[in-house]
């Protein structure tokens, strides 16, 4: 316990911090895909996520969002990179989403769609209904940066007209 004691405080000497940030969050790698391949069905949505293209992105000002049936996609990485369409399945058992003309042929003939991960997706055009704009509007970043920005300060204006 000593030696390790002394380990540890030659690597903070040493500039070397292995720290974690949060004490309450696990780096396991083990508790970490038990915790993702044990996820129920409304935690799956949330980490089937893709991000936002650049117009999209500017637009809402929002990175990423939970991918759904009809959104139009472009693969980012893999085999397929660079094939656009439409999402005709959100798998959430298997973690994969199914792109319209996005298939393979098996030995028998019979053609299969491919599960592309939702990570390595783009979005590139939303499906925007009722609930989708609400989620849009909660996540819009520069809202919450103007909301917060005055929060118990002072602007210039108020303390020149308290010091005269």
């Amino acid at each position: 316990r000593a030696t390790r004691l002394l380990h540890a405080s030659l690597l903070v000497l040493a500039g070397q911090t292995k720290m974690k940030f949060s004490k309450t969050v696990t780096s396991s790698r083990r508790k970490n895909r038990k915790t993702q391949l044990s996820a129920h069905s409304t935690l799956r949505r949330k980490l089937m996520s893709a991000q936002l293209s650049q117009e999209l992105r500017t637009k809402y000002n929002v990175r990423s969002m939970p991918v759904r049936k009809e959104d139009e996609v472009v693969v980012m990485r893999g085999q397929h990179k660079g094939r656009e369409g439409k999402i005709v399945t959100v798998y959430r058992k298997k973690n994969v989403i199914h792109i319209e003309r996005l298939t393979r042929d098996k030995a028998n003939g019979q053609t299969i769609p491919i599960g592309i991960d939702a990570s390595k997706v783009q979005i590139t055009k939303l499906k925007l209904d009722k609930t989708r704009k609400a989620i849009l509007e909660r996540k819009n970043r520069t809202k919450h940066l103007d909301s917060d920005k005055g929060k118990g300060k002072y602007s210039e204006a108020d303390a020149a007209a308290n010091t005269a």
